[in-house]
């Protein structure tokens, strides 16, 4: 395998990685914080839970349901104006890191929420019986008790956002994806697709390790 392209175009390769970084963790935590909101709302509203009510309840399931399904490509291409309302382009790492952090919220929003339903009702009970709030059961209850799920579910969706920084390469988000298409596709230079392909691989690779440690480090709390 000739890797000579590889190291001809190193300081590319560099700026690659680091714009794959940056739209992986900008997004996550954008996400995250958004689809946190969503998922508990979910779980709250629930019939017959904290705050149910079933009116809000479907109405924010039907909004995550209708999004999350759509494919990430399509849905980078279906939001084209409102990545021009909200920064101005449709094409680079910001505009893209806007498009992943929405598409991904919505799949957070239902592992949350999921991650939420499974925390012991028994724990709720005891909080309602020494009188505590509904909000403060939310808040201070529930969420702590699904932390670790949740720990989890924010790992699996890293994974799923590295995928989408790869795919943004197509439409000029820049990113290993873009590297990998740009210098390695198009150039039939398959050692730089390979190296591109390894450096995605070890990026998920940390993001397991680290999730899965701080969920075991908090579950054995």
């Amino acid at each position: 395998m000739d890797f000579s392209g590889f190291v001809d175009t190193l300081g590319v390769f560099r700026t690659a990685i680091w714009q794959t970084l940056f739209m992986a963790v900008v997004s996550l935590v954008a996400s995250g914080v958004i689809g946190l909101v969503l998922g508990t709302a979910l779980y709250a509203t629930r019939p017959g839970n904290l705050f149910g009510n079933r009116f809000v309840f479907g109405l924010i399931g039907f909004v995550v349901n209708l999004v999350r399904p759509i494919p990430f490509i399509i849905f980078l291409a279906a939001i084209t104006p409102l990545q021009i309302a909200a920064v101005g382009t449709t094409i680079g790492t910001t505009a893209v890191t806007f498009a992943i952090s929405l598409a991904a919220a919505f799949a957070v929003a239902r592992i949350v929420e999921q991650s939420l339903v499974n925390v012991d009702p028994g724990v709720v009970e005891a909080a309602r019986a020494v009188g505590a709030s509904r909000l403060s059961i939310l808040v201070g209850v529930v969420i702590p008790e699904g932390l670790g799920p949740l720990i989890l579910g924010y790992t699996f969706i890293f994974i799923g956002i590295v995928d989408m920084t790869a795919q943004a390469g197509l439409v000029g988000g820049g990113g290993l994806g873009d590297y990998a298409i740009t210098y390695g596709k198009q150039r039939y230079d398959y050692g730089i697709i390979y190296v591109a392909v390894a450096a995605i691989v070890v990026i998920v690779q940390v993001g397991q390790v680290v999730g899965n440690r701080l969920a075991r480090s908090v579950m054995r709390r």
